[in-house]
């Protein structure tokens, strides 16, 4: 059996029933109220079968979306959402749609029918189902689910991140053809990485959602998945990882076709599990290394890397569903007070990282770059380590990034003060040419190209090839007289180009 797995189903076997509430939690709630939404999309490329109505039916993917954004309150259509309303999407995405509410604690292998847990039913939410959307431009997070679990999962985490700011978009974990995955293989982790790339897509519908500031949030196996989405995708700002499978499953990670690590570049946090006790590692045959090692942190380069131990906190508890619902391990849990109190700080946690790297917030900045002793927490509570990426060699697609955000404007100027930040910095004549015609014959971008010769020429002034291509930009943006100077210096340079000695005979009217 897979760790991923392993550690999904192994760690939520306990002995006893948690006593808690999300007032208990306690989230301090920000200035927005939170609205929530939730439907279905399809993904018309893919197929999908209902495991449990036991045919040969094809269908197109189904993706169940849950989003949680703030939002205006009208008490006319606004309603209050209660846990039970949130295990009523519970039942649609474990296709129980039409299960009786009577069997939902004694149905589902990670809900147990307890008097505390049916205690927790009628509790009230943060969020207001059907809530219109608050004018304004909010950075969103695209979360991934942990192994087979519900959008859903965390969805006191999300109302508090929605509550200061946040829009947060999630689907469930599904496998490749049914609802189940298949072992935490690579192809269940790309299957997910898919899905929440159809998220990003979904997020473009929304004139609310800021796509300029995206971070993608897993949990379990849902933070490996995300690693992939990562390494795929450039426009992803941060990545939070609640104790995300790919500190514990680095070879599913490796195998997959996706993986380089030197793609990953943006602000990286993993919030870990408590150290698990050596009883329950001989016990359960996990491998001691676990504890400690962390191949994925240690081989990140590129990125600003953060690595946080919550020393309260098993690895069910990083979700709402896990502190709310999950069977407590004599062996190993803390206190329901105490797994209260640290969910409530990883949250805390997670909304200062986010302010931090899509919000670019000051005093969110220090409080991620400060040790838990100077943020006001106990080491014996929190521990943490972090480092600083290592500088990227500034090559020549980093130039060329830098020039076409300033519209291949005063180029030159920009090289000369490149240059002595970057020493080694080299912008190939080759290179050069091939992007100044590519430019160049864009009726709408010849004058871009022609800047790129001009710079060109500046780093090659004795190439006849390149003023023949300059030549040639003049001749398309019919500015005759620049076209026949430029073919000049070309034959200047080389008497036998032949393709200028044809122009100028062609140019001799002009």
């Amino acid at each position: 059996m897979r760790l991923s797995y392993f550690l999904v189903f192994v760690l939520f076997l306990g002995v006893s029933n948690a006593q808690t509430s999300l007032k208990e939690i306690n989230l301090n709630h920000g200035e927005y109220s939170v609205g929530f939404q939730h439907y279905t999309l399809v993904d018309s490329t893919r197929t999908y079968q209902i495991k449990n109505e036991f045919n040969n039916t094809l269908m197109y993917r189904p993706i169940p979306v849950s989003i949680w954004y703030p939002a205006q309150v009208d008490d006319k259509i606004s309603r209050q959402f209660t846990v039970l309303n949130y295990l009523e999407i519970l039942k649609e995405e474990e296709e129980w749609k039409h299960l009786p509410n009577s069997f939902l604690l004694d149905w589902f292998p990670y809900l147990w029918n307890t008097p505390q847990n049916r205690a927790h039913l009628p509790e009230q939410a943060h969020a207001l189902y059907n809530a219109n959307w608050l004018d304004g431009k909010y950075p969103v997070v695209v979360y991934a689910s942990s192994y087979q679990a519900s959008s859903i999962e965390n969805f006191a985490l999300f109302e508090y991140l929605a509550s200061h700011g946040f829009v947060v978009i999630a689907s469930p974990s599904r496998g490749t053809t049914t609802r189940g995955l298949e072992g935490g293989t690579t192809k269940d982790m790309e299957t997910q990485s898919r899905d929440i790339e159809y998220l990003l897509k979904e997020i473009h519908n929304y004139k609310s959602i800021d796509v300029k500031r995206i971070a993608l949030m897993g949990f379990s196996f849902g933070g490996i998945s995300n690693f992939v989405t990562a390494m795929k995708r450039p426009d992803i700002k941060a990545l939070v990882s609640l104790d995300g499978t790919e500190r514990y499953n680095y070879a599913v990670l490796e195998k997959s076709a996706y993986f380089d690590l030197k793609k990953v570049n943006i602000p990286y946090v993993h919030f870990s599990q408590k150290e698990i006790p050596k009883e329950v590692l001989m016990a359960e045959k996990i491998p001691a290394e676990l504890n400690y090692e962390f191949k994925i942190y240690d081989s990140l380069q590129y990125s600003k890397a953060y690595s946080y131990r919550f020393n309260d906190l098993s690895h069910s508890y990083f979700s709402s569903f896990g502190v709310l619902f999950a069977n407590r391990d004599k062996r190993q849990d803390k206190s329901d007070a105490k797994i209260m109190q640290s969910y409530k700080l990883l949250s805390e946690h997670t909304l200062q990282f986010l302010k931090a790297f899509l919000n670019e917030d000051k005093k969110a900045k220090e409080f991620v770059e400060n040790s838990p002793k100077n943020n006001g927490f106990s080491e014996d509570l929190i521990s943490k380590k972090m480092k600083k990426p290592i500088k990227k060699e500034f090559g020549y697609k980093d130039f060329n990034d830098v020039a076409h955000n300033q519209n291949y404007q005063d180029l030159i100027p920009l090289y000369q003060k490149t240059k002595k930040k970057h020493p080694k910095l080299e912008l190939q004549e080759g290179m050069l040419n091939t992007l100044g015609l590519r430019l160049s014959f864009d009726p709408k971008r010849t004058k871009q190209g022609i800047n790129v010769f001009l710079l060109a020429l500046h780093i090659y002034p004795n190439s006849a090839n390149l003023y023949d291509s300059l030549a040639e930009a003049y001749l398309h943006h019919k500015d005759y007289k620049n076209a026949i100077s430029s073919f000049k210096k070309s034959l200047e340079l080389n008497p036998q180009n032949q393709n200028a000695i044809n122009k100028l005979k062609q140019l001799e009217k002009y």
